[in-house]
């Protein structure tokens, strides 16, 4: 599975349609920020104007606490910056802290860079590293990375002329964790991911911000027109909802621990998570994943780790009630 999400292999492979599935294959927020307030027609009809554009961009700088010295870009998703990187960033090795989302190592790769997986967080760079790419909170295991230590690899690579990127797609939902706040005075590279807690991954928008003059190459890049109509007045709104946004915190953390605790009383090792998802650990996770899945269950399982199996949260009690039932039936059927 390179990513969650696509329901398209596991109706092809157990059958159904998508409605009866229940897919907690990815980190997006079951409770989607509400659309009752639709996009205005002229969202849809109209190209999206540079105002509308600049008012996302402000309400995003400051709900992400973006210093000023900070240029901020946006994107119809982070991923689609991702390709765009390895041509305006420095020459030389990039270390990535891992296991981690596999798309960094993959289109630095693809570029012909060197690729240098690190397993711990707190490690000196070679001195042939130009760039280090951190996701705080990691996917697929939550670990945090301290904003001084995160400080101190962005100095690091700035006295070589490098860069540090931080992907903190899951940063929303974890107080304290984003590294912006403290990045006044220092160049560094952070992601925002809009989709996952705000549960509209399919609106495509996401957030690039850093030196100036990578994100004015970033929106160079992207053309006139990156970000929809829809998604800029959505975004806009959402962003500015600091009510919403501070319930939703509350209730994902409270759904988060009561997904740990099913999984816990069904014997599985819950070793990591974020409040959207959980990592747990079970002998043969492809097996379960396979008995869940023909159970109309979608989950994550990853190739470099055989018994990790990542679940997002079902989004409610009778869901975690049918998910308890089919986790029942798929552990005594790998036992036997």
């Amino acid at each position: 599975m390179k990513h969650g999400g696509d329901l398209g292999a596991a109706i092809a492979r157990h059958g159904g349609l998508a409605q009866d599935w229940l897919d907690l294959s990815t980190g997006i927020n079951p409770h989607a920020y509400p659309l009752d307030m639709a996009p205005t027609p002229a969202a849809w009809t109209r190209l999206p104007a540079r105002a509308a554009h600049n008012r996302l961009l402000d309400v995003a700088r400051t709900a992400y606490g973006v210093p000023d010295q900070l240029g901020l870009v946006a994107a119809p998703g982070t991923q689609a910056l991702l390709p765009h990187l390895p041509g305006l960033l420095p020459a030389g090795d990039v270390a990535i802290v891992g296991p981690t989302y596999t798309s960094h190592a993959d289109v630095w790769r693809r570029s012909g860079r060197k690729v240098v997986e690190i397993t711990s967080p707190y490690f000196e760079p070679s001195p042939d590293t130009r760039v280090i790419v951190i996701v705080n909170p990691n996917n697929p295991d939550g670990r945090l990375v301290d904003p001084k230590s995160l400080r101190h690899h962005a100095e690091t690579m700035a006295e070589r002329g490098g860069l540090l990127i931080v992907d903190e797609a899951f940063a929303d939902c974890v107080p304290g964790a984003s590294v912006l706040p403290h990045l006044e005075g220092v160049a560094a590279l952070v992601l925002r991911s809009f989709g996952k807690f705000y549960g509209l991954a399919g609106l495509r928008l996401g957030f690039a911000a850093g030196p100036r003059e990578i994100t004015d190459a970033l929106a160079a890049s992207l053309e006139s027109w990156a970000v929809s109509g829809p998604a800029l007045e959505i975004g806009t709104r959402a962003l500015a909802d600091t009510a919403w946004q501070n319930a939703m915190c509350a209730q994902l953390a409270d759904e988060a621990a009561d997904l740990t605790l099913l999984l816990q009383m069904r014997g599985l090792s819950v070793f990591g998570g974020t409040p959207l998802y959980v990592l747990a650990g079970t002998r043969d996770a492809a097996g379960v994943h396979e008995a869940l899945a023909r159970q109309k269950i979608w989950t994550r399982t990853f190739d470099y780790a055989p018994t990790w199996l990542r679940i997002g949260l079902p989004g409610g009690a009778d869901p975690l009630a049918r998910l308890d039932d089919a986790l029942a039936h798929a552990l005594s059927t790998v036992a036997g």
